[in-house]
């Protein structure tokens, strides 16, 4: 029988991130007899996915972090890398602040087919935030294919040129539909087993990180109980990252530290969604969140920033929101939703394109011809 064709793609690490999850999504759903996934990641610490890859028939590898000053010395990693693994029928890159580098140094060193992915529609700020647009204005050029998960990330990422020659194209950041489906006797274990049965519970997943407005967050709950009467309402914050600890000295300052919990990373995310009433989602840019559209699969009401792109906007219950506003017009705006239907919507996210079997085939068809249907 004639082997998988193999597949890299290259990440910071491999822990609980969006783009590592939906990448994860995809590689459970791929028939491992066509298509294996492998990483090459910039660490040496082991991720969140680590085991799970290797488990699935996944190879990782590890190269230096790229750091802007050491771009020389990345350089002569890569090709040492790429001049003993080139077997790959593609790479696809989801750094793009160093697609520019590793993508044509793969390309030359005989993979078949190279693909940058534009994961996000912003950059961090200060010096490093214009290192990376430096980094990204030839990546259109660069490399096989040009994937972005909304307009606002091709934008981004590759530049109005690309996208306006119609060079880009979006690939969704696809979930496991039915996992999210509501399910009120989930929900019931669920705020049990949380011991919050009688708590109107506000929901967010993210990693925190500035793209992601945690402070923002924050102020609209504390402006909620405020309103309202904090022993009512709960928040559930899932995730982890640099900017938790900061999150939490501020709940204490803005005096809801009772009212927030702090739940760190969770395999069963979709369980938690069940236990929520309201998501919210006040980032500052993103990509797309497929964060809103697993809270979406599960019939909850989604306030969100405005700057985050129209893709995710599936069904009638997302609404956009401006974040120069004060924090008491979100919380007014909860206060004036909070009461609705609650269903799934599984069939509409899946109609939309977002259900990863579907996409799962669309890219094992390509990943095999190098033609993208």
């Amino acid at each position: 029988m004639a082997e998988p064709i193999r597949v890299l793609h290259v990440f910071g690490n491999t822990n609980l991130g969006g783009a590592e999850s939906r990448t994860m999504d995809l590689y459970r759903h791929m028939d491992k007899s066509r298509v294996q996934f492998d990483f090459l990641v910039h660490t040496n610490r082991e991720g969140f996915f680590d085991q799970e890859i290797l488990k699935l028939g996944g190879r990782i590898f590890r190269v230096p972090r790229f750091r802007f000053y050491n771009y020389f010395s990345y350089r002569r990693a890569m090709r040492s890398f790429f001049s003993q693994h080139h077997d790959f029928a593609a790479v696809e890159g989801h750094i793009t602040s160093s697609a520019a580098v590793y993508l044509p140094i793969a390309k030359r060193a005989g993979v078949r087919t190279t693909i940058a992915h534009a994961r996000s529609a912003g950059v961090d700020r200060g010096l490093k935030g214009a290192l990376t647009r430096l980094m990204r204005c030839r990546l259109s050029k660069r490399a096989d294919h040009l994937f972005a998960c909304s307009e606002l990330a091709a934008l981004s990422v590759f530049g109005k040129r690309a996208v306006r020659e119609g060079r880009t194209v979006f690939i969704p950041n696809a979930i496991d539909c039915p996992a999210f489906a509501y399910d009120r006797k989930k929900r019931e274990e669920m705020r049990a087993a949380l011991g919050i049965e009688d708590r109107y519970v506000i929901g967010h997943v993210g990693r925190f990180h500035y793209a992601k407005n945690h402070e923002y967050l924050l102020r609209i709950f504390a402006a909620l109980c405020q309103s309202q009467g904090g022993e009512r309402f709960l928040l559930l914050l899932l995730g982890e990252g640099s900017g938790m600890e900061a999150m939490k000295a501020l709940a204490g300052q803005l005096g809801i530290a009772e009212q927030v919990r702090f739940l760190g990373n969770r395999k069963n995310v979709n369980d938690y969604y069940q236990a929520m009433d309201y998501f919210v989602y006040p980032s500052r840019y993103e990509g797309l969140p497929a964060a809103v559209v697993e809270a979406q699969t599960a019939g909850l009401r989604c306030l969100m920033s405005d700057t985050i792109c129209r893709e995710v906007q599936i069904t009638d219950l997302v609404e956009p929101k401006n974040i120069q506003q004060p924090p008491q017009e979100w919380a007014l705006r909860i206060v004036q939703t909070a009461q609705y239907p609650r269903r799934s919507r599984v069939k509409q996210v899946e109609e939309a394109g977002f259900d990863v079997s579907r996409q799962a085939e669309r890219l094992m068809r390509f990943y095999e011809s190098g033609v993208l249907e």
